[in-house]
């Protein structure tokens, strides 16, 4: 989306059940594809899953993981606002403001509505990971490579800017589409990479589950239960989207050096000794080999939790960010402004060229005054 809104929202499971929903739509590839254009090479691997859909059974910590032997301490909750941005658009930002500006490597992550008249026209990024997880309805994209589709309710987009792309993402239907929106830093080592897409339609995101039933996770990046992504971030991550049955508990390993939160989309979940609601992020201590969360029990949680667990690993760098554009200097913000300006050093495919989606912008359409999803 637009440079000003950084990231997308989540939405709670319906009441009668913590168990994840899906439309089953068609949205994403089906095959493994690898394909390269020049100039600005764009990488392509949308990806459905190699398991056949099946979904993993595990114990406990799951089927031959590495356990979790010390839990990670909750050290801040934050509880998210909504706040329209324009007409049509609105998030619950939880990192990237004021509180928080960022998780290194996690620069923002917001649950998002969209719905039109919003629209996030053509406009620039570099130098990120740009994650996008619909939970409903969807977001039609088109960029400068003729990379366009449509993420569909419980698919996942997953885009490394790299040194440059080019995009517009607009409402796919009518009504509020919702999703999840995350950006992650690149390395000053990998802000000029290929571009590249992954993708995972909701059916092919790897499942696992708990024997008894009670835990239920998708595994967007990294592995849990005995199930593993296909996915390959750049940045090495961890995002699962987790559903807890009441008094429900998951022991997931993340590594010492990560940075770690979970997002409670609905329900109430329990870390350790401390609780959080709906719309809450929890932000875990740098000590310990994990995370430990459950679902709260009792008459006034019977819908059980929905959480998202999202880690990832570190890079220990500067951190400048203007606008669709995120390096590690001033000097380089402004050189990825003027690459873009003058269709250069891996902007040459924008030079004439315009998305379907384009039309007479509306006010978050700014170029270069947006962030973009």
């Amino acid at each position: 989306m637009s440079a000003a809104t950084a990231c997308m929202p989540l939405v709670p499971p319906p009441p009668s059940s913590p168990r994840h929903g899906s439309t089953g739509k068609p949205a994403m590839a089906a095959a493994e594809v690898g394909e390269r254009r020049k100039p600005g090479g764009m990488e392509t691997d949308m990806t459905t899953q190699s398991h056949g859909g099946e979904e993993r059974r595990g114990e406990g910590n799951g089927d031959g993981e590495v356990t979790m032997s010390e839990p990670r301490a909750v050290v801040r909750t934050l509880a998210c606002e909504r706040k329209p941005y324009v007409a049509g658009f609105a998030h619950w930002r939880s990192i990237g403001r004021p509180e928080l500006p960022e998780m290194d490597p996690i620069l923002s992550f917001d649950e998002f509505e969209f719905s039109a008249p919003a629209a996030f026209l053509d406009h620039p990024h570099r130098g990120f990971e740009n994650v996008t997880y619909m939970l409903e309805g969807g977001v039609s994209y088109h960029d400068f490579s003729g990379h366009k589709g449509t993420i569909n309710e419980g698919d996942v987009q997953w885009l490394t800017a790299g040194r440059g792309v080019v995009h517009a993402e607009v409402p796919a239907g009518n009504g509020v589409q919702r999703g999840i929106n995350i950006w992650v830093n690149l390395s000053a080592n990998d802000k000029m990479v290929e571009p590249r897409y992954q993708g995972l339609a909701s059916h092919g995101i790897p499942a696992a589950a708990t024997g008894d039933g009670g835990v239920s996770v998708k595994v967007i990046a990294g592995e849990c239960l005995g199930a593993r992504s296909p996915l390959r971030p750049r940045t090495p991550a961890l995002c699962l989207d987790v559903a807890l049955r009441p008094g429900a508990r998951l022991r997931q390993p993340v590594p010492r050096e990560w940075s770690a939160c979970a997002y409670v989309i609905g329900g109430e979940a329990v870390f350790g000794d401390a609780s959080a609601g709906a719309r809450t992020l929890v932000v875990f201590g740098a000590d310990g080999d994990g995370v430990d969360v459950r679902a709260k029990d009792g008459l006034a949680a019977a819908a059980g939790a929905r959480v998202m667990l999202v880690a990832a690993r570190p890079h220990g760098e500067a951190v400048v960010r203007d606008g669709p554009f995120v390096m590690n200097t001033r000097e380089e913000v402004e050189q990825a402004r003027e690459d873009f300006r003058r269709r250069r050093n891996g902007f040459e495919m924008a030079d004439g060229w315009t998305s379907d989606h384009a039309v007479p912008p509306p006010p978050c359409a700014d170029t270069l005054g947006v962030d973009g999803i």
